[in-house]
């Protein structure tokens, strides 16, 4: 979702609403790698060739980055409005599907102690070029890490009508660093 929000268009692709939110930013967790390593193994068993990519992506995909304890990551497949193709397979394995858009899914996990925001894209899609555009340049650049975690930090001081809202605040930041990182949209 990357247009302006309002409560109308969020609810409109919201499965259960919108959601009142206090974002927590926690310090980085060298666990986050091998939690996502068993989460990608597992979707892969669940999937098999249907899914065409698996990445790591957000915040705890970045070594020394302040992030949400939420493990993001996205696959490709080949057609996300496909439900019937992949999603009572994602929805046995604990996934509940939170977002639908066209050409996109995002689905959560149930676990609270492993808690994971799964996307679905086709693999070409903009977006995931986009994700790891932006990951790959918070890897390379210590100023742009230190950059994003205070932004983050600072944002996380306010209470949010739904997560999107927080997501969408940090945009002016993410579009600075993805400048930096020669992205053109």
């Amino acid at each position: 979702m990357s247009d302006s929000y309002d409560d109308e268009k969020l609810s409109a692709v919201l499965v259960h609403g919108l959601r009142p939110v206090k974002v927590t930013i926690a310090d980085y967790d060298p666990g986050w790698p091998a939690r996502f390593e068993r989460r990608a193994a597992d979707l892969r068993a669940v999937l098999g060739e249907r899914v065409r990519l698996i990445e790591h992506i957000g915040s705890t995909s970045v070594p020394g980055l302040a992030a949400k304890p939420i493990i993001d990551i996205v696959i490709g497949i080949d057609d996300p409005d496909d439900e019937p193709a992949y999603l009572p397979d994602l929805e046995a394995a604990g996934y509940n599907l939170r977002v639908r858009e066209p050409e996109h899914r995002c689905l959560r996990t149930g676990d609270p102690d492993e808690p994971v925001n799964l996307h679905c894209y086709r693999p070409d899609h903009v977006e995931v070029r986009r994700y790891l555009a932006f990951r790959d340049r918070l890897r390379a650049s210590e100023s742009d890490r230190n950059l994003y975690a205070a932004t983050k930090r600072e944002l996380a001081q306010q209470e949010w009508r739904d997560m999107n809202y927080y997501a969408e605040a940090k945009g002016p930041v993410i579009g600075q660093i993805l400048s930096r990182a020669g992205w053109r949209d």
